[in-house]
């Protein structure tokens, strides 16, 4: 390999006159700031980031590492190396709840390798949702048109549009269609201007029918961007919002209305079947059940009523094998003040018991004996459902973090569920660090340095 500075040597000059006398060859420059930038590397590499809340109920977001993975990405070579990563952090596999990913075979068949619950990526699941439903050939012919516009910045000033520049669709990149479909019609009278000036591209100004489709996609879509924009952060509680949004969905925004087009009613109807399929396993819709019912903004809200009672029951169960952190605290107050009692008797004198100490035993033994245990778990459940649900707008782990005396089971299994992410967006903004770290103007950097870099680039 040459370096580029060999575009400037005359020897390679003549040379490449020789093969083409007409070839106009770019400058050094222009190697350097417009064809290297451009390229990519592909060096093969796997991350790992973990959520959690902590005692607080402050939810924290990890990247533990970007290990170098030359091997196959296979399912067996994946789960093996999640495992590695997990065994090198000191994690238990154990309290693992979760894992949330996109719908790639590989992974799928890893999280299955290892017997890992694992939740499908809602971002991931709502695109293929909005492709499935983009399967229509009016659909197919005014996106064609849109995404071989260009610029318009003269005549923008002329009909005093927003100088916006016209944007493109990314198929990995969630709501770019939306997007650009939006700025397309934003820009239509400067773009059929533009077009009507030159005979060669007079074939892309949008017809009649062209603007009904977009404007008929455009009014389907606009609305999911919201929910894939607030359910791929990584600051909130978000897998709670799954089941409410899914119930949203059905019975309001993408519910047909009087004044849709017949082809507006198609694209809903294909999003929402594509959705409630995908969700409609029983395993994803306990998760999403206990996760909505440990929100106090949703509780049993969005359950069906014909489930309530199995939540219920499945509350119970998790809250049986949980130690209370009130028992945790009680026990060294208990102990303190056994102590502190034994200093205050003098051993060298005997008190003289009187007729009242009988009746203190006695009362002590009563008072001490502890409540069932299936009781006070039932009372603990009954109390966290009669009180009133928290407003939407509110965080349920501030919620949590003042009722956790109160609660001290359900506060628990609130921060194992809770912490999970709905999306997998953490791991795309991985791809995007780890992107800008090992450019190609960078790409000798040894895997051990990449993981130093990405490391302390996510955590700091």
């Amino acid at each position: 390999m040459q370096p580029i500075s060999i575009v400037d040597s005359e020897g390679f000059k003549k040379m490449l006159h020789a093969f083409d006398k007409h070839y106009a060859l770019p400058s050094r420059h222009y190697f350097s700031r417009v064809v290297l930038p451009n390229i990519r590397t592909s060096e093969p590499y796997i991350s790992l980031t973990v959520h959690f809340i902590d005692a607080e109920f402050n939810l924290k977001v990890k990247c533990l590492q970007t290990a170098f993975m030359p091997e196959d990405h296979t399912g067996q070579n994946i789960a093996h190396g999640l495992r590695e990563a997990l065994a090198e952090w000191g994690l238990n596999e154990g309290q693992l709840v979760c894992i949330t990913t996109d719908n790639a075979a590989n992974i799928k068949l890893a999280a299955e390798i290892n017997g890992w619950l694992r939740l499908q990526c809602f971002g991931h699941r709502l695109h293929l949702a909005i492709e499935n439903a983009m399967k229509d050939p009016r659909i197919s012919r005014a996106m064609g048109v849109c995404k071989r516009l260009r610029a318009l910045e003269e005549v923008q000033k002329q009909l005093n549009l927003p100088e916006h520049s016209l944007k493109t669709e990314f198929p990995t990149r969630w709501g770019s269609r939306e997007a650009m479909i939006d700025r397309v019609l934003e820009q239509q009278k400067a773009i059929a201007q533009v077009l009507s000036n030159d005979r060669k591209l007079r074939h892309l100004i949008l017809s009649w029918q062209d603007i009904d489709v977009l404007e008929a996609v455009n009014k389907s879509l606009s609305p999911l961007v919201e929910f894939t924009d607030a359910l791929s952060g990584e600051k909130y509680v978000s897998v709670s919002l799954v089941k409410p949004t899914l119930h949203l969905f059905n019975n309001s925004i993408l519910e047909d209305k009087e004044d849709d087009t017949q082809l507006s009613k198609t694209i809903k109807h294909d999003i929402l079947e594509y959705l409630n399929e995908k969700y409609s396993d029983q395993v994803t819709q306990e998760l999403l059940d206990m996760a909505s019912a440990l929100d106090p903004r949703f509780k049993l809200k969005y359950a069906d009523e014909d489930i309530k009672e199995s939540i219920v029951e499945r509350l119970k169960v998790e809250m049986r094998d949980v130690k209370t952190a009130s028992a945790m605290e009680r026990a060294p107050l208990e102990t303190a003040a056994q102590a502190a009692g034994t200093e205050d008797a003098d051993p060298c004198k005997k008190r003289k018991k009187g007729l009242g100490s009988f009746f203190k035993v006695t009362t002590d033994k009563a008072a001490g004996y502890p409540p069932q245990e299936d009781q006070v778990i039932a009372l603990e459940i009954q109390s966290y459902l009669q009180v009133e649900t928290l407003d939407p707008e509110k965080d349920p782990l501030t919620w949590w973090r003042d009722a956790k005396a109160i609660y001290p089971r359900l506060s628990k299994l609130a921060r194992k569920y809770l912490c999970i992410p709905a999306t997998s967006s953490s791991s795309e903004r991985v791809f995007s660090t780890s992107g800008h770290i090992v450019s190609c103007l960078r790409s000798s950097l040894k895997p051990d340095h990449v993981n130093r870099l990405v490391f302390l680039a996510k955590n700091l």
